[in-house]
């Protein structure tokens, strides 16, 4: 187990203001949990914590996106409690990430009140706009994006490093069987959020390339996945020049059957 000092609370919480910006902007998506736990791994000291926390994290929210006024759980507090419990309570990522979900359903619950609080300045937005004042309305985008960055940066502060001594006592107080049990939903929310991706993208021409994928990683004795990410890539490739030639091939049917006469 480890603990948090104060540079790094401070640290975690300039972090979490900048991709909290980039959240509620969706601007760089600086806010993947995979980002969000390398950079709070780099931050503790523990890179390798950070991505393997970040790996598992990334594939339980890839199917969670926003839409809309439709928030998902927050995947910045999920990534920097993820990485922040494993570390200062020494459990294991996939346990961590059982605990993490109260804290991303806390941010998820305050974005959505300031979704519905924010309201209050449509009116005043609008009169800016009708009267083309810009500098108004930038700078009443300015304090609403001010007000959800420092709204990180609290939330995250507390959480990570004023409330670290009582995570350490709640996990260390956790009976076996219920550390296990959230071991094993850690374990289930990847498969759980690559499922949900896949719901969404997979196309029935592609149905091979998951089976070539499946049977890769399942059955082949590799070190580690990077061979088989090599081989997905080298799939995609090939699926993309085959789909940019057919539709050149398309175009040029479509270009030599047409009737130029008279220029037209």
């Amino acid at each position: 187990m480890h603990s948090i000092t104060l540079i790094q609370g401070i640290l975690l919480s300039v972090m979490a203001i900048i991709v909290g910006i980039d959240f509620w902007l969706e601007a760089l998506f600086l806010f993947r949990p995979i980002i969000v736990c390398t950079l709070t791994g780099i931050i503790l000291g523990d890179v390798r914590l950070g991505l393997m926390a970040g790996g598992l994290t990334e594939l339980a929210f890839a199917g969670l996106t926003p839409a809309g006024g439709t928030q998902p759980p927050n995947p910045v507090l999920a990534g920097i409690m993820t990485t922040v419990i494993a570390f200062t309570s020494g459990s294991d990522p996939k346990t961590a990430i059982g605990l993490a979900l109260p804290f991303s359903f806390l941010m998820q619950y305050i974005i959505l009140f300031y979704y519905s609080s924010f309201s209050i300045f449509m009116g005043r937005a609008d009169k800016y706009a009708a009267e083309a004042d810009t500098k108004s309305l930038v700078k009443l985008n300015i304090i609403t994006t001010a007000i959800v960055a420092i709204t990180y940066g609290i939330v995250v502060f507390t959480c990570a490093y004023l409330a670290q001594g009582a995570m350490q006592s709640l996990v260390q107080s956790m009976p076996v069987w219920l550390t296990h049990g959230f071991e094993i939903a850690g374990g289930i929310l990847p498969a759980v959020g690559f499922g949900m991706l896949l719901k969404v993208m997979l196309k029935g021409e592609y149905v091979p390339f998951l089976i070539i994928g499946f049977l890769v990683a399942s059955f082949l004795n590799f070190p580690n996945l990077l061979p088989v990410a090599l081989v997905g890539t080298a799939l995609a490739i090939m699926e993309y020049n085959s789909s940019k030639n057919k539709l050149v091939a398309t175009t040029t049917n479509n270009v030599e059957g047409d009737d130029f006469s008279d220029g037209i």
